[in-house]
């Protein structure tokens, strides 16, 4: 009887330490200090456990296998985008994936001028491609609760880096960005807006014309603010260049033509008086606190500098901008740019 107690009291100890093992020693094993893993919607926990082991992230696959059963995540999985740590015992392991411990990713917008590049962006860094999120910034019913529609939508982002998780929907995207979008619009900022006549659509909309009008040099972006609304106190067409590169998109252009101020489009603003129906970029905070705080100026014309420098003379009167216009054309045929 001695005897059997012995071996049964050995058979429990073996078990127990074999079982420690397969929960509490390390179990994850990788070549660095941690890993990425991306558990798909719809997968069950045999998909998970393959997509471990392909991996090679398992040491005890079995361990993994016995205490998921144990908590129950091979009934509950969660997708989702997860950091896995070296050395990580299995219980650390399923503890992390039952709970949708997942690790955010860091969306970064800037220098976005079309939608199509937007959409782009969250398909890279969340589970629906950029298809779903297109179809989410043309849904007009959906963006209408945010006071937006397909053309104007760029203006319910403020550049910035965000925080999401790979999961969320290009709808929870949207929705963040509509909550962010009325932080940044303080009752100051509208305040600023209405004194200079605009809503806060209008300032984004002039905001994203003044940064292709000049994306370098900030200390310009007040004066130009202060002469388009010069021109719009005026009744007088913005004749901006760069809504005539946006109108023909094609981004390359370096030449504006006269035959390109007849194009057919609601952005020409040779053709139209006032803004147009949309931005023309996601413009930065930079850009709309120029027009919130615009430069009050008697320029009504612009014109880039002869020396290649990306800064422009501001001119009062029509002569005065077609002297200055006269030498920027020289400028371009001497260095043979065409288009």
């Amino acid at each position: 009887m001695k005897k059997v107690l012995i071996g049964l009291l050995f058979i429990v100890v073996a078990g127990l330490a074999i079982s420690y093992k397969l929960l509490f020693s390390a179990a994850v094993k990788l070549d660095e200090k941690s890993k990425l893993i991306y558990i798909h919607t719809g997968w069950d926990f045999n998909q998970v456990e393959q997509m471990l082991v392909e991996k090679r992230i398992l040491a005890h696959p079995l361990g993994f296998r016995l205490f998921s059963k144990y908590k129950k995540y091979d009934e509950a999985v969660f997708p989702g985008r997860y950091r896995v740590m070296n050395n990580m015992n299995n219980a650390e392991l399923v503890n992390m994936l039952l709970n949708g411990r997942q690790e955010p990713v860091n969306i970064s917008l800037h220098n976005i001028v079309l939608k199509g590049d937007l959409a782009g962006i969250i398909g890279s860094k969340m589970e629906s491609d950029s298809a779903q999120a297109m179809s989410s910034l043309n849904n007009g019913p959906f963006l209408k609760q945010f006071g937006v529609n397909p053309t104007n939508v760029l203006a319910l982002f403020i550049p910035g880096t965000y925080k999401m998780y790979w999961t969320d929907s290009p709808e929870m995207f949207i929705t963040q960005m509509d909550s962010n979008y009325k932080k940044f619009w303080t009752k100051e900022r509208r305040m600023e807006a209405a004194k200079a006549g605009l809503s806060p659509m209008q300032v984004s909309i002039l905001a994203s014309i003044i940064q292709a009008e000049q994306s370098r040099y900030i200390d310009e972006k007040p004066i130009i603010a202060g002469l388009y609304i010069n021109r719009l106190k005026r009744g007088m067409p913005l004749q901006s260049d760069p809504t005539l590169v946006y109108a023909r998109g094609d981004f390359f252009i370096a030449r504006v033509r006269e035959g390109d101020k007849e194009l057919d489009s609601p952005y020409n603003t040779y053709k139209h008086s006032g803004l147009p129906p949309g931005p023309i970029n996601m413009p930065e905070p930079s850009s709309i606190d120029a027009v919130l705080n615009y430069n009050p100026n008697d320029y009504l014309y612009m014109c880039a500098e002869a020396d290649g420098s990306d800064r422009h003379h501001f001119s009062k009167t029509l002569e005065e901008q077609n002297k200055y216009a006269a030498k920027y054309r020289q400028y371009l045929d001497r260095k043979r740019i065409e288009r």
